[in-house]
């Protein structure tokens, strides 16, 4: 595996697959405004696009994909699922099977998946990682033995992959530090809902939120609880901060909005009147903008779409065909800000009152990029297996 030189990256077919490089399109009503153009995480980076050289990956259609999957224990997982399965689904003409395993969020699994999966001859794997240090040998392995990988969501500490296709936690972590620290006029005591201790994006999300905070003196973080990325679970904790902390949570940053649809039912369940529960931030979850708009909640929703899943399957495809993919392929996050609730920092794509789906259940994800219709509970697709 080697990068081309900038010359190279910056001429025909590496200029082509940059230009190319989808938006991961959110659902949200018909007719409203949102950003959809290159992700921006790609345009403010500060770091050079790195292309990785494919050509000795390249062999003739039809593939084997092998998917190890960390888990589909929560349904932003379940969307990432479905839309890998749509991808291999609009490609069956190039993909042979798509192979699916599920460690159950369990390291250990993931590594015997990893190794079975290799063992049954596939041409080239997907990864989300349950841990990063933990999968990090065996995917080293299948690099080493000629096995192509993709990360997808969760990548491995070290760079032995092709590509790794992903969502900024970086900017998803500062931009809702930096619109709650703003919003609360730079004083305000501040709890944190994180997803799964561990994994990889919530603590990327935590150490940069905090890092925010911390340019505010008067911003105080009076506790920071793990939520497992579960709406019950993230009600149950914050039933909990609210018997102890009650009138002095002035804010709730939460990494995401599984949990954080659960904070608000616990606010709602323990009498918080609309307009007066704290400002919270969301991710991705229908239950956490709908509710933030119907009981008058300033909020945030900074997207981390699960539509990744589908962009991972593509460009495992890129590799198969031996053409130059980006080292960290990202991409577009939708921010959604309630009306009249901008802050000097940061500025909405779209309204959230506009972005929720009010017609539509609680667990639906907003950015899957499987249209405005999908349904998680009655989503199939006919992909190759």
């Amino acid at each position: 595996m080697k990068s081309l030189s900038p010359m190279k990256q910056l001429a025909g077919a590496s200029l082509a697959v940059l230009m190319s490089l989808p938006a991961a399109q959110p659902a949200f009503a018909e007719g409203s405004d949102g950003y959809a153009g290159k992700p921006r995480t790609l345009l403010w980076s500060n770091r050079d696009i790195e292309y990785v050289d494919t050509s000795q990956y390249a062999e003739e259609p039809p593939y084997v994909i092998g998917f190890s999957n960390a888990s589909i224990s929560n349904i932003w997982r379940v969307g990432m699922l479905h839309s890998i399965q749509q991808a291999a689904a609009d490609n069956s003409d190039l993909i042979e099977k798509l192979i699916i395993t599920d460690a159950n969020d369990d390291p250990s699994k993931q590594v015997s998946d990893i190794q079975d999966l290799l063992q049954r001859d596939v041409d080239i794997l997907i990864v989300s990682a349950a841990q990063s240090e933990a999968l990090d040998p065996v995917v080293t392995r299948a690099m080493r033995s000629g096995v192509p990988v993709v990360m997808v969501d969760r990548r491995v500490t070290s760079d032995n992959f092709i590509s790794f296709v992903t969502a900024s936690d970086h900017a998803l972590g500062r931009f809702e530090a930096q619109w709650m620290a703003e919003t609360l006029g730079g004083k305000g005591n501040v709890v944190m809902l994180g997803g799964i201790a561990g994994a990889s994006p919530a603590e990327i999300r935590i150490a940069v939120a905090k890092q925010v905070f911390a340019e505010f003196p008067d911003i105080n973080v009076l506790d920071l609880q793990y939520t497992d990325w579960s709406p019950a679970k993230g009600k149950q904790v914050m039933a909990a901060l609210i018997q102890k902390y009650g009138k002095d949570i002035n804010g709730v940053w939460s990494d995401s909005g599984l949990q954080g649809s659960g904070a608000l039912e616990a606010f709602v369940e323990a009498g918080w009147e609309d307009g007066n529960i704290p400002p919270i931030t969301c991710s991705d979850l229908n239950g956490c903008v709908k509710q933030a708009v119907e009981h008058k909640v300033k909020a945030i929703n900074f997207d981390y779409p699960p539509a990744m899943g589908g962009a991972s399957v593509k460009v495992a495809l890129d590799v198969l065909a031996g053409k130059p993919v980006p080292k960290q392929y990202e991409v577009n996050a939708q921010i959604s800000i309630t009306k009249g609730d901008e802050t000097e920092s940061v500025k909405a794509d779209i309204w959230m009152e506009d972005y929720a789906r009010l017609d539509r259940p609680n667990d639906l994800i907003l950015s899957t990029g499987l249209g405005p219709d999908y349904d998680p509970t009655s989503f199939s697709a006919d992909y190759p297996k």
